[in-house]
């Protein structure tokens, strides 16, 4: 099909006697034909049009092997094609340094590469070569103007498309080119190249050629470079056009006013090359065009070229934004849509040229998707950073509870390490095996194996949503993706969370409660024996060593006279300094003022506040239409917010719970004086409850000392909402946005 629509209102047969066209190479005073410029582009862009028929078959035009002839005229011209090869002025019998001999030689090999990769046999239409011949040669003798020889060159091909039609015109210069520098070469081995150039004064040509046709042999080869760079690029133009990956008002607007344009200075390019080829090999002076005029046509081909390049690189892009589009929407269908079994899915994630895709970190060996055939996967996804990460922990801790159990249905999945970063360089591809020495679980062989394309779609808003935070996207034994970031559920309830899937969480988060065992999980060993024992269980933090001793003491004071059982864990607070935690701990220890968490568990007990805050926030996300709303009603969502505001401060703080539903919370200021002030609500706990009554005074304490300061430090990742009341008071506090860097 051709590039541009044909105007079938137009009636080509119009075109005949001068058909007014204005020529463009004139004589100049010397007789000489001048390179010169149409006054009216327009009409000439009309004229050209009016050849083309390729639309408009009378009878069946046979299609033409394009790439074929094309590369077959490169192998004939490329004595200038590839300069870099040989110097294209060199001829045979001429002296020459035995570097550009060494040259020629390997021209000579490269040249019968080239040939030996044709094709045998192709059609070519011989009738239709003889006809420009004739054109180019007869009307170079006749001194006719380039102008009309061009048009009547492309009516000889009318019936072709674009690119057809430009290298129908550089074969049939090309068999001329070709014949003319095969004798040259036969000439002093071949008796019957040698007879046949003797007619022709090869010898004499062949002095002059180095010294002075130099100039003019050069000029040339140069115009013949330009026009099959041009060619070429028409070529690969169409070849892009006929691109299914090309849409239709792209192909309708795609070069379709600089492709006919550029057929026809190309053409006009060949028939002058073809003069010059007739002047300077025939000795014919009056039929060699000046250097300069040469030059600037070549010039004029350049920037054709360039223009053409242009377009033809825009074309590319969009190409390849669209193959890449196809493979995205691919993977996109693969992934969400439900399979037999997960194998498509994961050949989709990880491809190696049929090698082995995964390695097994354990055994320390490559190995196949097909260890995770059937399975519950999870895709650690994260960038190079990985060491230093919460989640990095939280699945080191999952998995060595899976080796621990490894029949129980809870471990029957398998972790895979996915790396993503921005550019990959041999340093983090050392970083990357360093690191993959150090696991336990499977990793990607090599980062390749993840294409470029799954790489778009794990970072994809719309899709996984990866940036720098990791990811732990779970797949289930089906190849369907049950939950694109399952490392909140798994860090609050561990394995229990199996098979790790949204709809499992929904489940998980309705049959909880805002109670102590939610809170505190099984952090600490006697945690579950104070349950059991219906011990009063109070945990409290903070970083102020006197409040501490003074809340401690109280709270032993007020338990001892309230006849109740009390049992105090030290939590520490969120974001805290290891340094400062370690002093507190042991001040703690040696005045044996309470029990205490480990640090590293301390550190466990507020990422997992932060994962409830994600896991409950997304859940009451998706259930409410306001997120205000579903923050003031929600209790647990309340008590995270409580627990969170306590841990963002560096002042005391306490909860007391007793069994699975009472639990009360404030400030240490406030938890502090409360106690203190026991005789002054000591009869309620008979009447009400221990925590009721505690709870009751409280917010009296809290109207009497309505002046505080509160704060409250959430994940920059995950829900994040417009207002968040206050714990304490029920305010609505400020926002502000805060950076922290903190290498302790």
């Amino acid at each position: 099909m051709a590039l541009v629509p044909h105007n079938k209102g137009v009636n080509p047969t119009s075109r005949d006697g001068d058909r007014n066209r204005a020529p463009l190479l004139k004589d100049g005073r010397d007789g000489h034909r001048r390179y010169s410029t149409t006054a009216d582009d327009s009409a000439l862009v009309n004229q050209i049009m009016l050849t083309d028929k390729s639309h408009d078959h009378p009878y069946e035009v046979p299609s033409l092997a394009v790439t074929q002839i094309l590369q077959t005229i490169e192998a004939i011209l490329s004595r200038v094609t590839k300069p870099d090869i040989h110097d294209g002025t060199l001829v045979p019998g001429a002296l020459v340094p035995a570097a550009i001999h060494a040259d020629a030689l390997e021209h000579g090999k490269a040249l019968h590469a080239s040939l030996s990769t044709l094709h045998d046999s192709f059609d070519v239409p011989n009738t239709v070569f003889n006809a420009i011949q004739c054109e180019l040669m007869s009307k170079s003798l006749q001194g006719e103007d380039a102008n009309k020889t061009a048009m009547d060159i492309l009516d000889i091909v009318q019936h072709y498309d674009w690119d057809e039609k430009v290298v129908l015109a550089l074969g049939a210069f090309a068999i001329k080119d070709g014949e003319f520098w095969l004798l040259a070469q036969q000439y002093t081995t071949n008796p019957l190249a040698k007879a046949v150039g003797q007619i022709k004064q090869l010898h004499e040509i062949l002095e002059r050629a180095g010294t002075s046709l130099k100039s003019k042999f050069d000029a040339y080869n140069n115009l013949v470079r330009v026009i099959f760079k041009v060619t070429r690029t028409i070529v690969h133009l169409q070849e892009i056009h006929n691109d299914p990956h090309l849409s239709p008002e792209l192909k309708a607007t795609a070069a379709t006013a600089h492709i006919p344009t550029a057929v026809y200075w190309t053409i006009r390019a060949i028939i002058v090359a073809a003069s010059q080829l007739l002047g300077i090999t025939g000795s014919e002076p009056e039929y060699v065009t000046e250097v300069w005029e040469l030059s600037s046509l070549a010039h004029k081909l350049e920037n054709i070229f360039d223009h053409l390049e242009e377009i033809l690189d825009r074309l590319h892009q969009l190409i390849q934004k669209n193959k890449e589009e196809d493979a995205f929407n691919a993977i996109a269908r693969i992934l969400e849509t439900p399979h037999i079994d997960n194998s498509k899915p994961l050949k989709v994630l990880f491809y190696k040229d049929d090698q082995p895709a995964l390695y097994d970190c354990y055994n320390k060996k490559r190995v196949d998707i097909d260890v995770l055939k059937r399975k519950v996967v999870i895709l650690f996804i994260t960038d190079l950073d990985v060491i230093h990460e919460n989640e990095y922990m939280i699945v080191q801790q999952m998995y060595l509870e899976k080796q621990h159990n490894p029949t129980r249905p809870e471990s029957q999945y398998e972790v895979v390490w996915v790396p993503i970063t921005d550019v990959w360089t041999e340093a983090k591809y050392q970083q990357f095996e360093s690191l993959r020495n150090n696991m336990e679980w499977y990793t990607v062989f090599h980062p390749s194996v993840v294409s470029p394309i799954m790489v778009r779609y794990i970072r994809d808003p719309r899709k996984w949503n990866f940036a720098k935070k990791p990811l732990l996207v779970v797949m289930d034994p089906q190849g369907k993706i049950v939950h694109k970031n399952a490392v909140h559920m798994m860090c609050i309830w561990g394995s229990i969370a199996f098979p790790f899937t949204s709809q499992k969480e929904r489940m998980l988060w309705e049959e909880e409660t805002w109670r102590i065992e939610l809170l505190a999980d099984a952090l600490d060993q006697n945690l579950y024996t104070w349950i059991t024992d219906r011990k009063y269980i109070c945990l409290y933090g903070g970083e102020d060593i006197e409040w501490i001793r003074n809340f401690t003491r109280a709270a032993r004071n007020v338990a001892l006279e309230a006849g109740i059982q009390l049992e105090l864990l030290y939590v520490g607070k969120s974001k805290a300094k290891e340094k400062v935690v370690k002093n507190i701990i042991n001040i703690i220890q040696a005045e044996k003022l309470s029990h205490t968490l480990e640090v590293n568990l301390i550190w466990f007990f507020w990422i997992r506040l932060e994962s409830m805050w994600q896991s409950k926030g997304q859940i009451l996300s998706e259930q409410s239409r306001t997120q205000t709303d579903h923050l003031k009603s929600d209790p647990i969502m309340q008590g995270i917010i409580s627990m969170l505001s306590f841990g963002s401060s560096d002042r005391g703080w306490a909860v007391i719970a007793f069994g699975s539903a009472d639990m009360s919370k404030a400030n240490g200021e406030h938890m502090l004086r409360s106690l203190r002030e026991y005789n002054n609500w000591k009869i309620r706990p008979t009447e009400i409850g221990f925590i009721p009554a505690l709870n009751e005074y409280l917010e009296g304490v809290h109207k009497q000392a309505p002046h505080h300061c509160t704060s409250l430090i959430l994940p920059a990742t995950g829900i994040m909402p417009e207002t968040v009341a206050c714990a304490e008071c029920g305010r609505l506090m400020e926002r502000f946005s805060m950076f922290r860097c903190c290498l302790d």
